[in-house]
């Protein structure tokens, strides 16, 4: 350890001191002022650093520009890497040699000192006005310098050319080596000594200071490193070639820019030649009495020619030294050729090779200037280039998606170039012609390839160009449009053109046939719909090029075909599949019919409704004049033998209809026994079992009906002939459905058939099992989701209508609004849809408004903290967002935010004695109700919240009625609000009471909780606004302010998009939600 180390030893981590020596080793130091009293540094880091130590009133003080020193720590590793290089020159030794400072090193105050600097606190004390001037002082005063001892001789600096170095390393290379001048006045010899920056400042010639401070602004890495800042090497210096005309004519003007020889003393001062540049000429010639052409090469300039070997150097790019001077070089980008042209040996061919030397010639890219003999000359013609692009199947791997790759070339009328391939031209030797190449719009090409999505592919790939699969379509559309010519390993692609269609008919079955044009080819019109069903972005047309399926086509006939039955070579439709093949084909110009279709479209098209019809046998009560309509509207169904959906509006009675249809089948099975049809199936939600019952009773009394329902039913069977009508539920059919499906029934009908809306369950499954020579379902939402489900009811319906599930369920999931226009209008003869507002006019008004109640206290406080906590547990990790996890996580999230929207007690068990803003606010509302002796509903999904409201009613004694899904005897509960004037109030969980109950003595509705499904509420609504309601209706929503049920209300507007489009359709809010409306509901 030397001495300026040893002074540091204990202010400096051992592993500060590692790091230190590193830097030394390397050779980061740069010392700037190395004094007795004072050094500075310069230490090359991450950045470059200043480091100053200094000896004061005999101790050591140090500082340094990096942030790991703030002053009050310990030394950093600069700071050790500076003292060591300060060692090596013997910096600072005299004065820590001396009798003071060993003093001062000895004493008490030494220790104080070092003691207070490593503790000393962070913001020190303010110094007295003595230790402040010092302090000034010190730092104004200009730090020591080995110069400033005696005056700065006069020197000169000279600009060497290396030659040599400039040739091994193709680089423009010079050192800057100086003179002095001696006191008797002469100049000193010329010395190659190192110079450095900060030297510029004392240079006397502007022009020099010009000169080095661009050479060492861009001075180039020449193979030093940190030592050379200790070396004695010359200063070299690589001129880089934006800097020739600015640095090399201020060179030449000083008149002491030389070449480096033995003898500097009798070199030539270089001059600047800023005439044209010179350019460099390749010239075929016949040499003399001889059947050979020799390559001769020069430049040129004007009139002038400098013979090859004239110049002392030459460089690429370019610059030529001649005569003392240095002039401009054009070499074309081809200077390899001077070390051919300059070789001792000339380049000669014999005249029978004249036209493949040429041909070789012209090929090597960046040819300079050709002069040929007359015999030689050959005519050169601008290329068009026209873009090609073969396409093939990329390399699979298993850390890459697929890719197709694809190769470029260009076709300059009938020769291929590829895009690699380097060259101006191309030689044709049958027209003696060269052909030169449109760099530019080659250039061109390669950019719209990559504004297409084009990109380059792995280097060990080999591949040329990469693109994604699905971007194949787009791509050839755009750029044969812009007429590239486009092949596939071979095969041409083309572009779609016309398209036309037939329509065949057979006895029980449609056929389409017809042809696409694709360019000069064409394809069968269902071998393009099969590819189009299979996803195919290609087509093999009939000459065996590839046709590109436009993306128009593919979502147009899309659904076309996935409806249809391939069978060989043709495409098949069923005849209950007429309408939909009409609506498909309406708007195509280019279609034919046969006879027979074209009449099953116009009957189709005509259809308007049915007639009414009377009911027949002994049916009990009075239909309106919609439910004639509706009667005659199913027997229409009967008679055609197509299945229909009953989907008129929550209680204008779907069931009376039905029934009468049953009464006259009843009629029928009695006046012919020996045709005598089988009984009917009626499959209903177990809330409905007594419904029919009793509506039966009521209207048609004559009708047999089996409840085969509970646990003492029968095995379905042969008893089931004693009846006209077999009643039962879907999970009963479920249980039975193995055997139900080998029994035939005349009539198969479901209620509430959104039971069956997804065709994965398995009383979906179950229904679809079932033999029945007529199919019908009632329900007033058969689509509450998305059109995807009118598929599981309509194969239940008319199997194979809508095609397969997968097909029809990519078209229904998010329907544009062509696929909505055609499905209604091709399912408009299957679906009877009738509102309140169309049969009932006389029906009374029905008033809905939403009620807000504010959160306050501890409520806000709670849900506040549930809602930041599902926000940032759900939203700050959202990478599973596909995931079940995640989607139980989120589901658990609504659902408790809801929760503390409606009641503390529902989260919180202890606090269901606590009052809540929305059961005050409904209790308040029912106090007036009641008061005024109407009668009110109250629905809500949460049966822990019915029984908190019911234990408020309980403290203030008001009875009500109540119903769950527990509640055995329902119908009792029904005619007991219906009949009691002392029953007023009826508390109804949402699931279990909102289909098929008649509670038109209601005036009052209120909603305590909002569903995300609109539908749902619409159908608890008409519980009391139905046919026999005689009194306004006013329906209410407790809505929590600033809560997630604010948020729900406005997720239902934004998602009814497939309103009406059908028959009536309400978008789901909870199958489609988006990381966006989650926020909504979060926020």
């Amino acid at each position: 350890m030397g001495y300026l180390t040893d002074e540091l030893d204990g202010e400096t981590a051992p592993i500060t001191q590692k790091r230190g020596r590193t830097y030394f080793a390397h050779g980061a130091v740069r010392l700037l002022d190395a004094g007795d009293s004072n050094v500075s540094a310069r230490v090359q880091g991450s950045q470059v650093y200043r480091v100053n130590l200094t000896v004061a009133d005999g101790f050591l003080d140090y500082t340094c520009t990096c942030p790991f020193f703030t002053g009050d720590l310990n030394a950093c590793k600069h700071i050790w890497a500076t003292a060591m290089a300060a060692e090596l020159r013997g910096c600072l030794k005299k004065i820590l040699d001396s009798d003071d400072h060993r003093s001062a090193r000895s004493s008490s105050d030494h220790l104080a000192t070092t003691a207070a600097r490593r503790t000393r606190p962070a913001k020190a004390q303010a110094p007295s006005w003595k230790q402040q001037l010092q302090t000034l002082r010190h730092a104004l005063t200009p730090a020591a310098s080995p110069f400033n001892d005696r005056p700065a001789p006069e020197r000169q600096l000279f600009y060497l050319i290396d030659t040599d170095y400039t040739l091994s390393r193709q680089k423009l290379t010079l050192e800057v080596a100086r003179r002095e001048r001696k006191n008797n006045g002469e100049w000193g010899k010329l010395k190659s000594q190192r110079l450095y920056s900060r030297e510029l400042d004392a240079l006397t010639d502007p022009a020099d200071r010009r000169i080095t401070a661009m050479l060492f602004g861009a001075r180039q890495d020449l193979g030093y490193s940190y030592s050379s800042y200790y070396d004695s090497a010359p200063s070299l210096f690589a001129v880089p070639e934006n800097l020739w005309e600015l640095a090399l004519p201020l060179m030449c003007q000083t008149g002491r820019c030389l070449l480096r020889s033995p003898k500097l003393e009798d070199a030539t001062p270089l001059g600047w030649d800023d005439g044209p540049a010179w350019e460099l000429c390749l010239t075929v010639e016949r040499e003399t009495d001889s059947a050979r052409y020799r390559l001769a090469g020069s430049l040129r300039r004007g009139g002038e020619v400098l013979d090859l070997s004239q110049p002392v150097l030459l460089l690429a790019g370019g610059l030529v030294f001649y005569d003392g001077r240095i002039a401009r070089l054009n070499d074309h980008g081809a200077f390899a050729w001077v070390a051919v042209l300059r070789a001792p040996s000339p380049l000669t061919f014999a005249v029978e090779d004249s036209e493949v030397f040429l041909d070789e010639l012209v090929a090597i890219p960046n040819r300079p200037r050709l002069e040929l003999p007359a015999e030689l000359q050959f005519e050169t013609v601008a290329g068009a280039p026209q873009p090609r692009l073969l396409l093939k199947p990329g390399k699979q791997n298993n850390w890459s998606r697929e890719r197709l790759t694809a190769e470029l070339s260009f076709d300059y009328d009938g020769s291929v170039v590829p895009h690699q391939q380097r060259g101006g031209g191309f030689y044709q030797k049958e027209q003696r012609r060269l052909v030169t190449r449109d760099l530019g719009a080659e250039d061109r090409a390669r950019a719209r390839l990559k504004q297409l999505g084009f990109r380059k592919g792995w280097e060990y790939e080999r591949a040329d160009l990469q693109l994604a699969p699905d971007q194949l379509s787009r791509v050839v559309r755009v750029l044969s449009a812009e007429g590239w010519h486009i092949h596939a390993q071979g095969s041409l692609y083309r572009t779609a053109g016309a398209l036309t269609m037939q329509v065949n008919s057979s006895v029980d079955w449609f056929g389409v046939d017809g042809a696409a044009e694709f360019g000069d080819s064409r394809v069968g019109l269902p071998r393009l719909l099969r590819a189009i069903k299979q996803g195919e972005q290609t087509v093999r047309l009939d000459d065996g090029s590839l046709g590109i399926i436009p993306e128009e086509w593919m979502k147009k006939y899309g659904m076309l075909a996935g409806l249809g039955t391939f069978e060989g070579d043709g495409m098949r439709f069923k005849r209950s599949q007429a309408g939909l093949l009409d609506a498909l084909l309406a708007s195509e110009p280019a279609v034919s019919f046969d006879a027979v279709f074209e009449r099953v479209r116009q009957e189709l098209r005509d259809f308007s409704g049915v007639a009414a019809v009377a009911p027949a046998g002994e049916f009990h009560g009075e239909l309106r004049h919609y439910q004639l309509e509706g009667l005659g509207w199913l027997h229409f169904l009967q008679r055609f033998g197509f299945g229909g959906c009953l989907a008129d509006d929550m209680g204008l009675g779907k069931t009376i209809q039905v029934l009468a249809l049953l009464e006259a089948r009843r009629v029928l099975r009695r006046n012919d026994p020996e045709n005598s049809p089988p009984p009917a199936l009626v499959v209903v939600p177990r809330s409905l079992i007594f419904h029919w019952k009793q509506e039966s009773a009521r209207f048609t009394p004559k009708l047999r009906i089996l409840d085969h329902t509970g646990v003492a039913r029968l095995e379905p069977g042969d008893h089931f002939d004693n009846y006209d009508v077999v009643l039962t539920t879907y999970g009963t059919l479920r249980s039975d459905a193995v055997r139900f499906k080998d029994i035939r029934f005349d009539y198969c009908i479901l209620d509430e058939a959104q039971a069956v809306k997804n065709a994965s369950t398995l009383a979906a499954k179950a229904v679809r099992l079932l033999k029945a020579d007529h199919r019908l379902a009632m329900s007033g939402t058969p689509v509450e989701n998305h059109l995807g489900e009118l598929w599981s009811l309509f194969e239940f319906l008319n199997p194979g209508m809508l095609g397969t599930a997968a097909v029809f369920g990519r078209a229904g999931k998010n329907p544009d609004d062509n696929t909505r226009q055609v499905l209604g209008k091709a399912l408009r003869p299957f679906i009877l849809r009738r509102t309140k507002a169309q049969v009932a006019p006389e029906l009374p008004e029905k008033t809905e408004q939403t009620i807000y109640c504010d959160l306050e206290g501890n409520d806000k406080k709670l849900y506040d903290e549930l809602r930041d906590y599902y926000r940032a547990r759900l939203l700050q990790n959202g990478a599973g967002e596909n995931s079940g996890q995640y989607k139980i996580q989120v589901l658990e999230a609504l659902l408790r935010l809801r929760q503390a929207a409606c009641h503390p007690g529902l989260i919180d068990k202890r606090k269901i004695a606590e009052p809540s803003a929305k059961v005050d606010t409904l209790l308040a509302q029912l106090d007036q109700v009641l008061e005024e002796n109407h009668k009110a509903l109250v629905f809500s999904q949460f049966t822990s919240l019915l029984a908190i409201v019911r234990s408020r009613l309980d403290k203030q004694n008001i009875p009500y009625v109540y119903l769950d899904g527990r509640t055995r005897d329902r119908q009792a509960k029904v005619e007991e609000f219906q009949n009691d004037p002392n029953a007023k109030l009826f508390l109804i969980s949402l699931k279990a009471g909102g289909l098929g109950l008649n509670l038109h003595a209601a005036e009052y509705v209120y909603l305590l909780d909002p569903w995300w499904n609109p539908a749902v509420e619409a159908q608890a609504i008409d519980r009391a606004h139905r046919i026999g309601q005689t009194r306004k209706v006013f329906a209410y929503r407790l809505i929590a302010r600033d809560t997630v049920e604010e948020k729900v209300l406005e997720l239902q507007k934004s998602k009814r998009d497939l309103a009406d489009a059908i028959i009536t359709a309400d978008n789901s809010v909870m199958r489609n939600l988006t990381r966006d409306d989650l926020e909504l509901l979060l926020s």
